[in-house]
């Protein structure tokens, strides 16, 4: 699995490899939405990836989706995560921040101001949100203006300065899993008549503006973008996935970003398809077979192989085994994730996986 291990430039960034850390939800943030000295030594642990993506990261206060998640909109949590990127950069790694604006999969509980989460069309989630005191429903999103939809492109381009204030070597802003972006894009969570809906042309518009607001802020070699084609996550669901992603990837395509993250749903067929279409650094967030769960570093290998991928982004692998490039080249042996400690909670679960020293 020599190809896994090859250099590969995204941006003006140097990957000593092709293992790419995904982004992955911890909950372990603050209530203020900071970041500890708990964060610091996790990324630790994996600065032998790649390129390390962030969990995903609020850009604004109504961005939360989810409690105890980061935010990087405050002064306070620019300022925590340069412990964080500090750590992985003495340690020779690389970091991107994930910008989540989780739009509808929000709730009032999470916002000082007790107001409603936005989306593009008030059409609920059909999900819920986890809190300590139970279960809630997602409610009803309020339908985002104008004024709302110019006001959430500026946060992702200031949220993406204060990434670089903080020490990032770039973002990736979050178009997957049925969050805010995605949530324009498909026309399942997008039933607007104005410039923002209907045809496919329109619904990639706020994903467009949004990247190009970030790229404008701190330069498109260090801004990638996360999509999930066909993905039905937080009850998103898309009639025209080839259409829309052809046009999506048509109108970035010139912008010279660092990357384009697929996560992959099963379908590799779109995967090649949008492999064709897209000139620049692809990462792979490769979908596993039935039997073969979660993807291995061999999933990986063949798709570096067959030419749909330039790097392979893997995630509850990085999550169990922060020494992974090492285990690769032994062949294994692989911790197994504790899927009850994937969100909360302590070092337990988080920084205490054993490496083969």
């Amino acid at each position: 699995m020599q190809e896994l291990f090859e250099p590969l430039s995204a941006g003006k960034l140097e990957l000593p490899n092709r293992l790419v850390m995904a982004p992955m939800t911890r909950s372990r943030a603050g209530a203020d939405g900071t970041v500890g000295e708990l964060h610091a030594e996790y990324y630790r642990q994996r600065a032998g990836a790649g390129l390390i993506i962030t969990e995903g990261t609020q850009p604004s206060v109504r961005g939360q989706g989810y409690i105890l998640t980061p935010g990087l909109h405050s002064d306070d949590q620019v300022a925590a995560w340069r412990t964080v990127t500090g750590t992985v950069h003495a340690e020779g790694g690389r970091i991107f921040a994930q910008l989540m604006h989780a739009g509808r999969v929000g709730h009032p509980v999470l916002y000082p101001d007790g107001g409603l989460p936005l989306g593009p069309s008030p059409i609920a989630s059909g999900e819920q949100l986890f809190t300590p005191e139970g279960m809630l429903d997602h409610p009803v999103p309020r339908e985002m203006t104008l004024d709302d939809i110019a006001r959430a492109v500026e946060e992702f381009g200031g949220a993406a300065r204060n990434a670089i204030r903080a020490g990032f070597d770039g973002v990736e802003l979050h178009g997957a899993n049925g969050y805010l972006i995605q949530q324009f894009l498909a026309d399942g969570s997008n039933v607007r008549t104005d410039a923002y809906g209907g045809t496919a042309g329109n619904r990639i518009r706020f994903a467009v503006e949004a990247v190009r607001a970030a790229a404008d802020a701190i330069g498109p070699e260090r801004v990638g973008l996360r999509v999930s084609p066909g993905g039905r996550a937080s009850g998103v669901s898309e009639s025209d996935t080839p259409e829309l992603y052809s046009a999506l990837v048509a109108a970035l395509a010139p912008l010279g970003l660092a990357y384009l993250h697929v996560l992959e749903e099963g379908d590799r067929e779109t995967t090649r398809r949008i492999r064709a279409e897209w000139p620049g650094t692809l990462i792979l967030n490769p979908h596993p077979t039935p039997e073969s769960f979660p993807a291995k570093p061999e999933d990986g290998a063949e798709a570096l192989r067959d030419g749909v991928a330039d790097a392979i982004a893997f995630g509850e692998l990085w999550l169990a085994n922060p020494d992974l490039p090492a285990r690769i080249r032994a062949g294994g042996p692989y911790n197994k994730a504790d899927r009850a400690t994937f969100y909360g909670g302590d070092h337990r679960g988080y920084t205490d996986y054993p490496t083969l020293g």
